[in-house]
């Protein structure tokens, strides 16, 4: 497996918000190697964003690449990851954002912080099953199990030695920063016998509200709040995650967990764990919408003084954008595993993105573009059908690499629609470069008429990846304030949405119209990131 400096999961990147970050990465393996500092916005430092062939050519064995750029506006939990095929399946890691000096979180001071990262596991080289599966057109093989910082645990054979063990004190409150870095799967997760208190989602702090399991998708982060019991309870807890899974394809139906226990009050006789009742939490069915919508509906922008939600109240451009799955025609001389021996292939607008062999932003930026990209990605579906109803006779997708051209500063609003063209499911998307308020979300197709009217224009969840419903779609608006060439794609959810992996199934570019240079720094954070294969390496820090 390859790994950064020896670590599953690879190192924790700490810093605070106004500092300026230099990574060194260095490609001791032989796969080519990029890598995404998920959530970071990226302000004029477009060229350390990491998706390869987007905004950099990826990094070579034997090559290295200096990511420098300055977290400007931003604090909380995120977290980096490779981001070319898939390599992210072991190399990630979390990237915490503590607030500048002096300043205090808007809710109480936890008395220890603790990142816990959700992963998965293949017995497999990741790289190996993923060709396989793009040569054949088929959904790929999922994965044996799922992880808890890099830990399957106590439920999966041979693996009760390796479970997270997260120890508290009564009485103490702690920040568990959460973060869905597996490939693949929306995960529930709870505590059992605990309440969570939900803090920040994707780096951006919300109204507080409090839960026993919460869903975060691939790509999400979560901080809560966990207040740990007020006396020794004589008992431990296991916490859990497991699938929510809303398609057709196969998926990894496991389910990870850790144990949650309390620390002795005698610290000479402490009572042994293993003799102690162990609690499990219930958590819902692996197909439960209903319980899903609930959840992310009740996520709000906590809209203070400090921390405004400046959501475009106005809006330039409008896009509808169809999201789902189709297929290709298998290749000359070959047999394929797709739906009547074509390739699966996911796509945005019926256009499955070709990954170019020039970064989009390089072409760019050196004016040669004409070959590399086409600036006429369509606003709209070409064809209009019954998006959520029955499919149309012909799955075949068009391929391309189309991009999206907005002005500096225009406001959008973004219309994302699932349809049941192969069967219909959730599809996690992130956008590179920047955070979006989600106005609206529903079932069904979207209604330009009357969905409107309800939306949100106070204080609606700012993110920077979204589940796009079953069945569904969801509502984004933001201000394209951030000039360069910033990726929209899929995370995906499962097969057979994976064949869109990491390649971005569209791209935003947007024309800078000279805006004024990035804030200065605070401070500067270095460190050296060495890829080994096998597990050997040490990380340098200044």
């Amino acid at each position: 497996m390859v790994t950064v400096n020896g670590l599953f999961p690879g190192p924790r990147v700490e810093a605070r918000e106004g500092d300026r970050l230099l990574i060194k990465v260095v490609n001791h393996v032989p796969n080519n190697i990029s890598i995404h500092w998920h959530g970071i916005r990226q302000l004029q430092s477009g060229w350390a964003d990491g998706p390869a062939y987007i905004t950099q050519c990826p990094i070579q064995t034997g090559q290295s690449y200096v990511y420098n750029y300055t977290i400007i506006g931003q604090r909380g939990t995120l977290f980096w990851h490779a981001h070319i095929s898939w390599l992210r399946s072991t190399v990630y890691g979390p990237l915490i954002i503590l607030p500048q000096p002096n300043v205090s979180y808007p809710f109480v001071k936890p008395y220890k912080e603790v990142p816990i990262i959700f992963g998965e596991w293949f017995n497999a080289d990741t790289e190996a099953i993923i060709s396989q599966a793009l040569k054949t057109g088929g959904g790929p093989n999922v994965s044996e199990a799922y992880t808890l910082n890099g830990l399957p645990g106590p439920l999966y054979n041979c693996s009760a030695k390796d479970t997270f063990n997260l120890r508290v004190k009564p009485g103490k409150t702690y920040l568990l920063r959460l973060i869905n870095a597996a490939l693949n799967d929306e995960l529930f997760f709870s505590i059992a016998n605990h309440t969570l208190t939900i803090v920040e989602a994707d780096a951006i702090y919300v109204k507080p509200f409090e839960t026993n399991i919460l869903l975060i998708t691939p790509g999400q982060t979560t901080n809560v709040l966990l207040k740990a019991k007020p006396f020794f309870p004589s008992a431990t807890f296991l916490m859990m995650a497991r699938p929510y899974a809303t398609g057709q394809g196969t998926f990894d139906n496991s389910t990870v967990a850790g144990i949650l226990e309390y620390e002795s009050p005698s610290l000479h006789s402490p009572e042994p764990t293993k003799k102690l009742p162990l609690f499990k939490p219930t958590l819902p069915a692996l197909n439960d919408t209903s319980f899903a919508t609930n959840f992310t509906n009740k996520l709000k922008s906590l809209a203070s003084a400090q921390y405004p939600a400046n959501v475009p109240q106005k809006v330039d451009k409008r896009f509808f954008l169809t999201i789902g799955l189709g297929t290709n025609p298998c290749d000359q001389n070959q047999t394929c595993q797709g739906p009547n021996g074509t390739k699966f292939a996911a796509s945005v607008n019926n256009i499955s993105f070709i990954q170019p062999t020039t970064a989009l932003l390089q072409s760019h930026f050196f004016g040669r573009s004409n070959g590399v990209y086409s600036p006429y990605f369509p606003f709209n579906p070409t064809h209009w059908f019954n998006y959520t109803g029955n499919p149309p006779n012909n799955t075949m997708v068009g391929n391309g690499t189309e991009v999206l051209v907005l002005n500096f500063n225009t406001s959008v609003e973004v219309i994302l629609q699932d349809t049941s063209i192969l069967g219909a499911e959730s599809h996690p998307l992130h956008l590179h470069g920047f955070n979006f308020f989600i106005v609206g979300q529903g079932f069904g197709n979207f209604d330009p008429n009357n969905d409107p009217k309800k939306f949100n224009l106070v204080d609606p969840v700012e993110r920077n990846t979204v589940g796009v419903p079953s069945g569904g779609w969801v509502a984004l608006r933001f201000l394209a304030d951030n000039p360069g060439k910033n990726m929209v794609h899929a995370l995906s959810p499962r097969s057979p949405h994976e064949l869109g992996i990491e390649n971005g199934l569209a791209c935003f570019r947007w024309k800078d119209s000279k805006p004024k240079a990035a804030s200065s720094t605070v401070r500067s954070s270095q460190m050296l990131m060495t890829f080994y294969y096998p597990l050997f390496a040490v990380i340098f820090d200044t």
